[in-house]
């Protein structure tokens, strides 16, 4: 008999105290490619003409402020954590594309599969992102290197292919399986031993040491202990410190680092700090996993090891790189299988189904596996259908490295161009019964629905390192979670998407 795993108000109201600020800026590893093939079957979109096209300035949007930009009118509609609603009303009310000042960040806001695809089809060999600054300024005054997400250029290539092997290549990610299984096995068991009745106090915080002690022992092949009752204090200071380096980075992307910097603001110290601590730990397990195999003359299976024996990297660029990989995924994948979670307990109908396609394919008491995730299609639809619906960044960015047209405007090289997921995931236009959870609709045969229209990875060469890896993870502890419990709503209260988690509407 399955147990239960009963969401409970305290589930949905785990956020209440939750800091967010600015930190939809946050880098993520939920970046990633187009599939050739997806994208072959889209028609090219309409496309001025150089000579009918408009300027940037002509592009509609809400009201310019001096100084403030639009930040007045959107706190008025519920503020920076209510930034993606509004994004999806500015959407409504100006069309495809919209132009937007938050104090000194200017942006152009993109929410239509067409327009996509333009960006898409004339991407560069080196596209940009969003420059994230306070990063940069710590590693200049710590004298570290640039990891994937803030590289541009020829470095970022050289960098980025020394990870494209083990993490793109599905044949490599799926030898990962193992690792994955043997945190989820403790997770699960982890689940009857903590619960009250079935009831978690705090999911989200189980989930995030869940995804951190899995992402931990793939890049250091190293348990941490952070599923354990009494988690080491190594343990829990560097989880502590990855928060406050992302909680204090946002006030620094729309205001000027130099002046924090300058000043050495509060901010400045607590950011500083908390990577002086995250660069300190990661070196230390770095430099003993690729000590404890210096002797293997042989191909190795260590994640670490073979990246570093394989590529030209030096130290620095491996501790920047693999630091970075581990902080991009750790919140994004927990907060997906989060909003998974509950997607299913409001849906009942769709968490039997999946359960019977478990059966099905994974034999009793048998651990599930890379190979048997290919034989289910609607687990897949599940997690789809739940990116869909609630993504954990509901936007993604690009920075222009050259003149661009895009529909009836010419934008100018160097322009923050932010893609909106969760507009396009909300727009009926895109998806009939769009807040719906219906993952049958990936599984028609003949389904129209756009590739374009569906981006919770973002799009294009600056894809995430990480997707197929939070994929695999995401994928196997649905399975886990189906099969051994029934996760149930307790209430039917109307709940309010947010970024990093659901949260009662109130």
């Amino acid at each position: 008999m399955r147990a239960q795993i009963q969401k409970v108000p305290q589930i949905v109201e785990l956020l209440k105290n939750k800091t967010v600020g600015l930190q939809h800026f946050k880098p993520t590893s939920s970046v990633c490619v187009l599939d050739p093939k997806d994208a072959a079957v889209v028609a090219p979109c309409r496309q001025s003409l150089p000579s009918q096209t408009q300027s940037l300035y002509s592009i509609p949007g809400p009201t310019n402020w001096p100084l403030f930009g639009s930040l007045i009118e959107l706190l008025r509609k519920g503020g920076l954590q209510r930034q993606h609603d509004a994004l999806i009303h500015y959407h409504k009310k100006f069309g495809k594309i919209f132009r937007m000042k938050l104090g000194s960040f200017e942006s152009v806001h993109i929410g239509a599969p067409c327009l996509l695809e333009a960006l898409y089809r004339k991407e560069s060999a080196y596209p940009q992102r969003l420059e994230i600054k306070p990063w940069k300024a710590y590693r200049d005054f710590r004298d570290e290197a640039y990891g994937l997400l803030i590289l541009e250029g020829e470095d970022w290539q050289r960098v980025r292919s020394a990870f494209q092997q083990k993490l793109m290549k599905p044949t490599e990610v799926a030898k990962l399986d193992g690792k994955i299984n043997q945190v989820l096995a403790d997770f699960v068991s982890r689940i009857g031993q903590m619960t009250d009745n079935g009831r978690f106090e705090d999911l989200y915080f189980e989930l995030n040491k869940w995804s951190m002690e899995t992402i931990c022992l793939v890049l250091y092949d190293k348990r941490f202990g952070l599923l354990h009752d009494n988690v080491n204090e190594e343990a829990m200071t560097f989880i502590t410190s990855i928060k406050t380096m992302m909680s204090t980075f946002g006030m620094m992307m729309v205001t000027p680092v130099e002046l924090h910097k300058k000043l050495n603001t509060k901010t400045w110290q607590d950011h500083t700090m908390a990577w002086d601590r995250i660069f300190s730990t990661a070196k230390v397990y770095i430099d003993k996993n690729i000590k404890s195999h210096a002797d293997a003359t042989g191909p190795s299976d260590d994640f670490l090891c073979d990246i570093y024996r394989h590529s030209h990297l030096s130290k620095k660029e491996l501790y920047a790189a693999i630091t970075e990989l581990q902080i991009g995924g750790v919140e994004t994948t927990a907060n997906s299988l989060l909003w998974a979670i509950f997607n299913l307990s409001r849906n009942p109908c769709a968490q039997g189904k999946l359960l019977q396609e478990i059966r099905e394919v994974l034999p009793a008491n048998q651990s599930p596996s890379a190979e048997h995730l290919q034989r289910m299609p609607y687990l897949k639809a599940c997690l789809k259908e739940s990116m869909r619906l609630s993504p954990s960044v509901p936007f993604t960015s690009r920075t222009l490295d050259k003149d661009t047209v895009l529909g009836d405007y010419s934008i100018p090289k160097g322009t923050v161009l932010m893609i909106n997921s969760h507009a396009l995931g909300a727009n009926e236009e895109y998806f009939e019964h769009s807040s719906l959870f219906k993952p049958e609709r990936w599984l028609r045969e003949s389904s129209t629905i756009n590739p374009f229209a569906h981006v919770p990875f973002g799009i294009g060469k600056r894809m995430c390192i990480g997707r197929r890896l939070a994929e695999l993870q995401l994928q196997l502890a649905l399975c886990w979670v189906v099969r051994d419990y029934e996760v149930v709503a307790t209430d039917d209260d109307e709940i309010m998407y947010r970024p990093f988690g659901p949260h009662n509407r109130k």
